[in-house]
């Protein structure tokens, strides 16, 4: 008994020594903070949104699942002011998360050592996070918002972030470089502020751990939706939800703007529950527009029955 509980408590302490040493938190910790999360998951734990539901987030507005948060109690999940490479690109993909902060001299040198020596890392910690990025990530970043010296990233750290996960980022501090960064196409950057400067006087201190930007809590595997507007972070549990009630409001939205037009149905009953005939006569103008995907009349009676939007 006492020799099962040694090795026991031995393989506990390289589970948690294997979990420090990555500046990251237990698996066990990431798996019951995001237990709503039944889906597949990486080998960290970290939520593996599906790559299709990926590309469907794509086509959603994010003042309508910004809605459907809400209405589900999720009041925290949004932060706007930022600045951007691209006004016209888009960011969605899953959170890879990094929390950055002010450094003081023995904390960074340990954390370097044990970086370089036990796990081969290379280049300062700002670089740390992009050797666990995969495609479809979004890297996150929380530098407490700092400028001058807070540059996350310049040009060579912005090739690499893109080649590695083909989407952008969003860091609560800056980005410099600007002028190349706005040569790498497709790629987006949503930042407090771009500067001159480089990092300095920053260290990583947790990676793939609960951060905060701004007013929002951000769980790694979070779904990120970064637009115009601002960003959107999607918990991976509510990532489904929020994207199929999305497509059906651009579905009820540009069937209610073409049948109010031509004056067969009025805003008061497209904005209200809809009858039986209205519904009789969405299914039948969806069968119609195959680029908007198909419904059926026990999933368009859910939807309708919990309509909050």
């Amino acid at each position: 008994m006492k020799g099962n509980i040694a090795i026991f408590s031995l393989l506990f302490s390289l589970c948690i020594s294997g979990a420090l040493f990555a500046q990251t938190i237990p698996k066990d910790e990431l798996l019951f903070l995001t237990s709503e999360w039944k889906g597949e998951r990486f080998a960290d734990g970290r939520p593996k949104i599906p790559d299709n539901l990926l590309e469907r987030a794509k086509k959603i507005g994010i003042d309508d699942a910004w809605t459907v948060l809400k209405n589900e109690g999720y009041t925290n999940q949004f932060e706007g002011n930022w600045k951007l490479i691209q006004n016209d690109v888009p960011v969605i993909g899953r959170a890879v998360t990094a929390m950055f902060m002010p450094s003081r001299p023995d904390v960074e040198k340990n954390i370097k050592e044990r970086g370089t020596t036990k796990q081969g890392r290379k280049g300062n910690t700002n670089a740390w996070p992009i050797e666990v990025l995969t495609k479809g990530d979004v890297y996150v970043a929380d530098a407490y918002g700092k400028i001058g010296g807070g540059t996350l990233m310049g040009a060579t750290l912005g090739n690499a972030i893109f080649s590695k996960t083909g989407n952008g980022v969003v860091f609560n501090g800056a980005a410099r470089d600007l002028q190349e960064l706005q040569n790498i196409k497709g790629f987006n950057a949503f930042v407090r502020d771009f500067h001159p400067s480089f990092l300095e006087e920053m260290v990583l201190m947790g990676l793939n751990t609960p951060i905060r930007i701004g007013s929002a809590m951000v769980l790694p595997g979070d779904l990120v939706i970064a637009q115009r507007e601002g960003v959107l972070f999607v918990p991976a549990h509510m990532a489904e939800q929020v994207v199929g009630t999305c497509e059906f409001v651009t579905r009820k939205d540009q069937f209610g703007f073409e049948t109010v037009k031509s004056g067969r149905y009025t805003t008061g009953q497209i904005d209200s529950q809809w009858t039986d005939e209205i519904k009789a006569d969405f299914l039948k103008w969806l069968s119609q527009h195959p680029e908007l995907g198909t419904m059926t009349r026990p999933e368009l009676d859910k939807m309708m029955s919990k309509r909050t939007w």
